[in-house]
């Protein structure tokens, strides 16, 4: 039984389409969900929302709760010593603070045995911190690498 033109067509465009489709990895053909954020902070705090559009521009995707900070940050077992203004949870771990986005990807990709990172403090520079308000000014700071003990390595020194 022979086909009609634009019926054999249409089959041979299909086909032609599988066959391609065959030949490109798998991997390249699924394009990975963005890794879930949810971050707690004030809803007031505007370095707080820059950070969260700098991970969202890094391909994050982003739950901001406008509660605060502490109770959260307290019952994840992260010490105050490590406190900033917010606090997330990224792929099981808790990302406390101006955490660059470069940073928690490696994170995620590493997968250390560790509670999370933190970048104490609000240092100018950072994600969140770096608004034309500074003037460009850049502090030196560490991102840690905060281990179960309570204990912390530096993960990333920026200057």
């Amino acid at each position: 039984m022979q086909m009609s033109h634009p019926r054999r067509r249409h089959a041979l465009r299909w086909l032609a389409l599988a066959a391609a489709g065959a030949t490109v990895p798998a991997w390249a053909q699924q394009r990975p969900e963005p890794a879930a954020v949810e971050v707690w902070k004030d809803v007031s705090c505007g370095c707080c929302q820059d950070w969260i559009t700098h991970m969202q521009q890094n391909g994050f995707k982003v739950t901001a709760h406008d509660t605060g900070n502490h109770a959260v940050r307290a019952r994840l077992g992260l010490a105050t010593k490590y406190g900033s203004c917010h606090t997330a949870l990224v792929g099981g771990y808790v990302v406390e603070g101006h955490v660059h986005a470069d940073d928690v990807r490696r994170l995620l990709r590493e997968t250390p045995v560790a509670l999370g990172l933190a970048v104490p403090g609000m240092p100018v520079g950072s994600p969140g911190m770096d608004g034309p308000e500074y003037r460009g000014r850049r502090d030196r700071y560490d991102t840690l690498l905060v281990l179960r003990d309570g204990g912390n390595r530096v993960f990333r020194s920026h200057s």
